[in-house]
């Protein structure tokens, strides 16, 4: 079979070539990354079943969480597998359409997770700074018009990218130099201008995560000020608590996705392999931290998961 259809000049396979420069060492960066990887599955996992059967967490934040720990599993699962597959039988072949998908859920599941993480800083602005009125705001009808304008949004956004990566011609290039498949790594093997590839994937997917980061900021600047105004100092404390996780989310997904980003786009001196291992850490850390991040400072998921899954061994033990 020919590597590419001479007519369309699309490639029917493009080869991922792994972390270039670093090929011998595959095997051992394989290890921390299916580690991290199997780490992320099971927390996600168990964020995501406590949630479900605890009739007391079918809250909006809760149910939100929910969400961001699907959108984590999406992150994480579309790029890992085949990276390790990469890694351990040398199976960088992909086929055209597979590529695609891949960078279409890749960025995709980025979008929702950033709109989620906004909807999740309004909840704690309602909570926060309009107590009275947060059952009537935040129903289960709001959280899941929230969870319907994540997918919408991240879909009208992304799903453009797929026209213009298949407008354009390869020429027989198919080889790229990353682990997944992803927007811009894809446009940069055609034999054809991609200026209009690299003012759409970089201003209209970036200019709407911007709007998520300025609306999350207002949020917490507000935030800030109504909790300046409790007299109370246990109750500032308690609001504080409450707010801190999210916090600590935020800065996991953004500060990572921005460095990336940028040292991407203007940091021609930072050599290759550490821009791709950068954005593997990336699909990595925060599926993984998010899950620790709430476990461990959340009470009501801490003590869920020890009714859940300590509490029954004990019982079978003292009987």
């Amino acid at each position: 079979m020919p590597p590419f259809n001479l007519t369309s000049l699309t490639p029917a396979t493009f080869i991922l070539a792994g972390i270039p420069g670093m090929e011998k060492s595959h095997i051992w960066i394989s290890i921390p990354f299916c580690s991290m990887y199997l780490a992320a599955l099971l927390g996600n996992g168990v964020v995501l079943f406590v949630i479900r059967t605890e009739r007391s967490l079918h809250h909006p934040m809760y149910l939100f969480l929910s969400m961001l720990a699907i959108a984590d599993l999406m992150l994480s699962t579309m790029t890992v597998p085949k990276m390790l597959a990469l890694f351990w039988f040398s199976a960088g072949e992909i086929s055209f359409g597979a590529c695609l998908t891949q960078m279409f859920f890749l960025h995709f599941s980025f979008s929702v997770e950033s709109v989620i993480l906004l909807a999740m800083a309004l909840d704690r602005f309602v909570a926060i700074c309009y107590p009275l009125r947060y059952a009537a705001v935040m129903t289960q009808s709001a959280v899941v018009k929230a969870g319907l304008v994540a997918l919408l949004r991240s879909f009208c956004i992304i799903f453009p990218c797929i026209f213009l990566l298949k407008r354009l011609p390869f020429c027989g290039h198919n080889v790229i130099p990353h682990t997944y498949c992803e927007h811009m790594g894809i446009a940069r093997l055609a034999c054809a201008d991609i200026s209009i590839n690299v003012l759409y994937g970089l201003a209209v997917p970036f200019a709407a995560i911007v709007v998520d980061v300025v609306l999350i900021t207002v949020s917490y600047v507000l935030i800030l000020l109504a909790l300046l105004k409790l007299p109370s100092r246990t109750a500032r404390q308690k609001a504080f608590n409450t707010c801190s996780s999210h916090v600590c989310v935020i800065l996991l997904f953004y500060i990572p996705a921005f460095f990336t980003v940028l040292t991407h786009r203007f940091g021609q001196e930072i050599p290759h392999h550490v821009h791709i291992l950068l954005a593997n850490l990336y699909v990595l850390f925060p599926p993984l931290l998010n899950p620790v991040v709430y476990g461990v400072r959340t009470q009501q998921i801490k003590e869920k998961v020890v009714k859940v899954f300590i509490c029954p061994k004990t019982r079978l033990l003292q009987e």
